[in-house]
């Protein structure tokens, strides 16, 4: 499965993110995962992450089967939020341990 970034539409608070998945020797579909903005600016993430953030979100939705409208969620936001700083706590706890000479 290949998933494919076509661009975003604007729909007032919110972003559509528009993605075209193609699986081998069939035809491509078209899937869109929204966002409301302000989630972003509550979660304390950069607009830019948003495609990354879509397009992981889309590829775990049909991974499940997931039929509905895919939409990036609070729950996701604060669940990716979680697991960078926990990355980032060990990241510096790396730092802080002295390295042994032998």
């Amino acid at each position: 499965m290949e998933v494919r970034y076509q661009g975003f539409a604007q729909r007032q608070s919110a972003r559509a993110y528009q993605f075209d998945v193609v699986k081998k020797g069939e035809p491509s579909h078209r899937f869109i995962v929204t966002v409301d903005l302000s989630l972003f600016r509550a979660y304390g993430v950069l607009i830019q992450e948003g495609l990354s953030l879509c397009s992981s979100k889309l590829v775990a939705d049909l991974e499940r089967n997931f039929a509905g409208p895919h939409e990036l969620t609070a729950e996701d936001l604060r669940a990716y939020v979680n697991a960078r700083s926990l990355a980032e706590a060990k990241r510096a706890e790396m730092r802080k341990t002295p390295r042994r000479r032998i």
